[in-house]
């Protein structure tokens, strides 16, 4: 097989390319460690409006800021001064559960107001002026990963915040075709060569060593999630179908201990009020149903979720009835006994707004992760985040 079609045909391999290309072909699977801590990352892509999702349906400036676009029907009143938006419903038992907490005003200094940069900020947990080129997750798993599986998003690509120094892990938004493609005929046709001496000399070799790799992770998660496919009631949409196979993963005990999610359409220009409230009601039942499968396998309990966007929204609503890029947002935690659930703190100031007219951050976000890796993944969070974080009470 010369160069040329080596390289044209690699492109069917592409949903394997991201995993480690240090490791050692490996086709036996070890035995299933049972009862360890899980994170599942969920990203609301586009920067969601937090001011409409969590409402402050008490305030008079909320609702002269927003004429046309501040919820006032069926607000879900929670607290005397906070309310969920009415799509979020799904969500009231996790919160009377003590199972939901809610971090208001969540950013970060000199806050940047593009999607792009202000995800590589999320995803990397740099500070604003800083440019990394791993994430947060891929360095946690640079010291306690050592398979691909050990950390897999549901996605064709691989977002950076788990892209480590030494370690990716695996990107798939479906685990039979990622087998399928694995047992190609293409994938027999190039390993078969890779003993070649003249080509495992050859600048391919990290490809072929990373194919090698991917075919086995691939045959790892399905052989091992096949037997244990979920009987819970899905809504019918991408994000909820990510949330289901996630579930199989983790109710099926792969090794695996981080997911990656993502929901999309959040960034919310104009005629943000049915858009963000269909968005909303997908998030908040799917991750209900989610909670519930996880509950029936008895796998809840060691199962943390972080739903995050990598911005706000301005507090002002603009003339097409949607809002502007922000900056401090709410981010939420569900888990089994949280040590503070509901609102963890309150609502930033509507009167002391940024030069922007953002909410002021009160949270780093980086001491939210700081929080995970310490107290729930047992990790030294300074080494991954690169300096210490204050720690929060939530977990």
């Amino acid at each position: 097989m010369d160069r040329r079609k080596f390289l044209k045909d690699s492109a069917l391999a592409s949903s394997l390319m991201f995993v480690p290309s240090f490791l050692k072909a490996f086709e036996s699977v070890d035995s299933i460690r049972l009862g360890y801590k899980r994170l599942v990352v969920v990203q609301l892509a586009g920067g969601n409006d937090g001011l409409n999702t969590i409402i402050p349906y008490n305030n008079d400036i909320y609702y002269n800021s927003r004429p046309s676009l501040a919820i006032t029907k069926d607000i879900i009143r929670m607290t005397d001064d906070l309310g969920f938006h009415p799509s979020l419903v799904s969500l009231r038992n996790l919160y009377d559960n003590g199972e939901l907490s809610i971090l208001n005003n969540v950013g970060y200094p000199n806050p940047v107001r593009s999607h792009f940069r202000s995800m590589d900020i999320w995803q990397t947990a740099s500070d604003s002026h800083q440019y990394l080129q791993s994430g947060w997750l891929g360095r946690y798993m640079d010291m306690h990963g050592n398979k691909p599986y050990n950390a897999i998003e549901m996605d064709e690509q691989l977002s950076l915040a788990m892209k480590g120094e030494h370690f990716n892990g695996i990107a798939t938004n479906d685990y039979k075709i990622l087998h399928r493609t694995a047992k190609d005929p293409f994938f027999k046709s190039v390993l078969s060569h890779y003993n070649d001496a003249h080509l495992s000399e050859h600048n391919l070799g990290y490809l072929y060593q990373t194919m090698i790799e991917a075919k086995s992770s691939a045959k790892y998660i399905y052989e091992n999630t096949k037997v244990r496919l979920s009987k819970q009631e899905y809504p019918q949409n991408g994000f909820a179908k990510q949330l289901k196979n996630v579930a199989q993963f983790i109710n099926s005990n792969l090794d695996t201990k981080v997911f990656y999610t993502s929901l999309g359409g959040f960034d919310t220009h104009a005629n943000q009020q049915n858009k963000q409230a269909r968005l909303l009601s997908q998030y908040a039942e799917s991750i209900s149903t989610f909670v519930k499968d996880l509950k029936r396998n008895d796998t809840f309990k060691d199962t943390l979720i972080l739903t995050f966007s990598e911005f706000g929204r301005r507090v002002k609503q603009n003339a097409a009835n949607g809002t502007e890029h922000g900056a401090a947002n709410n981010v939420f935690i569900i888990g089994k006994n949280l040590k503070q659930s509901g609102f963890y703190n309150n609502l930033a100031s509507l009167e002391q707004l940024d030069d922007n007219g953002d909410l002021i951050y009160e949270i780093d976000f980086r001491t939210i992760y700081a929080t995970i890796l310490n107290k729930w993944l047992k990790a030294d969070d300074k080494e991954v985040l690169n300096r210490d974080f204050e720690k929060l009470d939530f977990i």
